[in-house]
């Protein structure tokens, strides 16, 4: 007799912030919380979100976009949230929860099918500081990047003249990753994490309510982490060459 499945691939889904909230409550042996323990909860999964933007590259967030340049324009921004200001205009457009820039090109001819990039080189503050008008024209061959509290600014070198005005800058861009927001909603990640989103909310829990198991479930959060973000990512082939070597040249 064959094994009956359930012939589906999105039980990811069904992970909502309440599900992840009682698995890692369960964890610490804590079975019946109170209201004030679920709101603590939601903060706690919404700092660990935050510190996963130190632990490196999280590949599902990152995303691609076309910028407008403007003749003579140096600086274009990408806020936090709308209600921290606008956006440059891009295609797509209405970008917001930008957190970095990972790797930029120069754009002509977006929609055709003599599109061309040119790779753009980034640099750090020392580097742009030293350019000594930051406001010339040219072809765009150099960018800064600026990361503030509500907004990320980059700034272009040398600024678009009147030929590269039509073109844009294309580049791969790091989001945020989303709140935990209603306890109905899906997390904002994909399913390879959640176990470590499971085990690093109990952790930041065992903290507040279960301190004689904060050592353990370090021990598991960490693990879990480790095996997620060594799987995560896009791999790609792999050629080895072996080096000549001739005794006696």
């Amino acid at each position: 007799m064959a094994n009956t499945t359930s012939d589906t691939t999105t039980f990811d889904k069904t992970f909502a912030i309440d599900d992840i909230v009682e698995d890692a409550f369960e964890r610490i042996g804590l079975n019946s919380v109170a209201g004030y323990q679920l709101k603590s909860d939601r903060r706690s999964l919404n700092i660990l979100f935050q510190e996963w933007g130190n632990r490196g590259i999280h590949y599902w967030e990152i995303d691609e976009l076309d910028l407008d340049l403007i003749e003579g324009q140096a600086e274009y921004k990408f806020f936090r949230a709308s209600s921290d200001g606008t956006s440059a205009t891009s295609n797509p457009n209405g970008v917001y929860g930008m957190s970095d820039v990972l790797e930029a090109q120069l754009r002509s001819n977006r929609t055709q099918t003599t599109q061309s990039d040119s790779p753009m080189t980034k640099v750090d503050r020392s580097t742009y500081a030293g350019f000594s008008n930051k406001l010339s024209k040219g072809t765009p061959n150099q960018y800064w990047v600026q990361r503030f509290i509500d907004h990320v600014s980059i700034s272009v070198y040398p600024t678009p003249d009147s030929t590269n005005a039509s073109k844009d800058m294309h580049f791969y861009y790091i989001k945020r990753i989303q709140d935990a927001g209603d306890y109905t909603n899906a997390s904002d990640v994909p399913f390879r994490f959640v176990p470590c989103m499971v085990a690093g909310l109990a952790f930041y829990l065992s903290q507040k309510f279960a301190p004689q198991l904060v050592q353990q479930m370090k021990l598991y959060y960490e693990d879990e982490l480790a095996r997620a973000l060594a799987e995560d990512g896009s791999a790609s082939s792999t050629y080895i060459t072996p080096k000549a070597y001739y005794p006696g040249t």
